[in-house]
């Protein structure tokens, strides 16, 4: 059974680092959420070190450079670790081939293709329609809004032509906002239902909890056999993939499940517990909003 808690400083003392989930954590979408800020503003003072892993298709200074903008000070967190940053060293090695089809939301996500210099020989990738491609890169859905049924023919053709999809997020939903948006990891989830073959490189998979560990061992004063606790409020995401990486875990009940643990300020218990095991998951620790 989970212990709930009403403030992170009750336990942040057992642990040498804090694995923190961004969306829904840190911040909504739109801004950044005052009491989480101040907590890992304190965690720190008292010696913590806080990475920053996050599903983003992002790089991390993309990442670093947004939520600046959301309120989120440099004070806060000490190293950030992406999805984005390890699917596309992927990519750049080749995983889905060079002639790639695109999915995403332009602007926004042209940052996923900068070049990464730790790579070696990187492959020379290049953009085409689906007819031309040898893999699918997916970053999110073409319309956050959209049904991600929409994209059922076009997933038809390319599962039938073999092709393999990098998922830079395995997030499936986000509240930005008051608004719920879909992610690449619906995307994902769905071409693999249909018989494709998806490949992932966030929370919970073990890639980019081994970027998050190089990270925080190039920090300044890290131990060598740190102490890390896991935070966030994906219940499939941020927790599935801290209990699978053998670290303690704190769920952020006012996130993703607000309305399924009953959270307002707290979770209510007897929902809490129903709905852990409705996942069939367990948690270190529960709050209701990170602070």
């Amino acid at each position: 059974m989970t212990q709930i808690i009403t403030r992170f400083e009750e336990v942040s003392g057992r642990y040498d680092a804090a694995f923190v989930d961004l969306w829904g954590c840190m911040h909504n979408g739109v801004h950044a959420l005052p009491d989480a800020v101040a907590a890992m503003q304190k965690y720190r003072r008292q010696g913590g070190l806080v990475v920053l892993v996050t599903n983003s298709p992002r790089p991390w200074d993309s990442v670093a450079r947004q939520i600046a903008g959301f309120g989120i000070p440099e004070d806060a967190w000490d190293a950030i670790a992406t999805s984005g940053d390890s699917a596309r060293a992927a990519m750049y090695r080749g995983i889905v081939g060079q002639k790639i089809w695109f999915m995403g939301e332009s602007p926004r996500d042209d940052d996923f293709f900068k070049p990464l210099k730790i790579i070696e020989n990187p492959v020379d990738i290049q953009k085409v329609p689906l007819e031309q491609a040898e893999g699918i890169v997916c970053c999110g859905p073409f319309d956050p809004l959209a049904d991600v049924d929409v994209n059922r023919p076009e997933f038809l053709y390319a599962k039938q032509k073999g092709l393999k999809l990098l998922c830079a997020n395995p997030d499936i939903v986000v509240d930005r906002g008051e608004v719920r948006e879909w992610c690449a990891g619906a995307l994902a989830a769905l071409y693999t239902e249909m018989g494709g073959e998806s490949l992932y490189f966030g929370k919970p998979h073990p890639p980019i909890y081994d970027l998050a560990r190089r990270r925080l061992a190039a920090l300044t004063g890290a131990p060598s056999d740190p102490r890390i606790i896991g935070i966030g409020d994906g219940i499939g995401t941020d927790i599935l993939g801290a209990v699978q990486e053998d670290i303690d875990a704190l769920f952020i009940s006012g996130g993703l499940a607000a309305k399924e643990t009953k959270t307002d300020d707290q979770p209510d218990p007897e929902a809490l517990d129903a709905y852990l095991q409705s996942q069939q998951m367990s948690a270190s620790y529960t709050i209701g909003h990170l602070r």
